[in-house]
């Protein structure tokens, strides 16, 4: 009895794959798209195969102690203070959009009333702002806080556009894992005697999570990619802020702009 089951076991595979290829025998155009996307997913796998290993093999001969020094000169190119001003901006940006941009959607999402106007009204503006080049926030963040504050070229300036910048993404995001959260949850939280402020933060925001994370992490990738909106704000200097007497008013720099400021230099 258990040699039948085990052959029987051993048969049905072969026959789920005999089934598949006379339904594409049947379908011709099923089969030229399976074709197609296994094709698509190879290019895309191998191209990035390539530039992984091309990176590597090309980068990796010019590692050395140097390239990691604390102070940055002409002569050592240290990254360093650029990763390290890289972290502070994404912390201190993160601490200032996320409560503020969760804070928000929840508001959107719970309190206002749906379909009204102002609703629809903050989506169109903050769709419309995440669609904004960050050359235009740069140079709004250079008027507002580097001219009009006096605060001149400096960390501060450059976390509070870029917290200005990403703030969009964060709401939006949010705001769409808060309406994936089925009402049933809501109601049953309230039958069981549980106020509007808990059922939010006990049952809605944990659910939510997942969604609210995948806004972050674009946000995280936005700002580290970023140097037009930190060129006007920031400042250029490679230098670790704490170094010296004014911390939130130092001028840094990002890996981004390190990139492109050395790239430009050394062609």
């Amino acid at each position: 009895m258990e040699k039948e089951v085990k052959a029987v076991g051993r048969k049905a595979p072969i026959v789920k794959t005999n089934s598949k290829l006379k339904e594409y025998l049947r379908k011709p155009g099923s089969l030229i798209m399976l074709i197609l996307i296994m094709l698509a997913a190879a290019i895309t796998v191998g191209i990035m195969v390539y530039l992984v290993a091309y990176i590597v093999i090309r980068g990796v001969p010019y590692i050395n102690a140097d390239l990691f020094a604390w102070k940055y000169n002409s002569d050592n190119v240290s990254m360093t203070p650029a990763i390290i001003n890289t972290i502070i901006i994404v912390a201190m940006t993160l601490i200032i959009s996320v409560p503020i941009g969760v804070a928000a959607a929840i508001y959107l999402v719970e309190y206002a009333k749906r379909g009204s106007k102002l609703v629809k009204i903050i989506r169109v503006t903050t769709e419309t702002l995440a669609g904004i080049p960050s050359i235009v926030f740069g140079l709004f963040g250079f008027l507002a806080f580097v001219l009009a504050l006096h605060w001149g070229y400096s960390l501060i300036a450059g976390v509070l556009t870029l917290a200005i910048m990403v703030l969009p993404t964060i709401i939006r995001t949010t705001e769409e894992a808060l309406i994936a959260v089925p009402d049933s949850f809501r109601e049953g939280s309230f039958g069981l005697g549980a106020g509007k402020l808990r059922t939010i933060f006990v049952i809605v925001l944990p659910a939510a999570v997942p969604g609210i994370l995948s806004g972050v992490i674009l946000a995280i990738g936005r700002i580290v990619g970023e140097s037009a909106a930190l060129i006007f704000t920031a400042g250029s200097v490679a230098a670790v802020p704490w170094g010296s007497g004014k911390f939130f008013l130092s001028s840094t720099r990002t890996l981004a702009h390190f990139q492109s400021e050395d790239t430009s230099f050394q062609s």
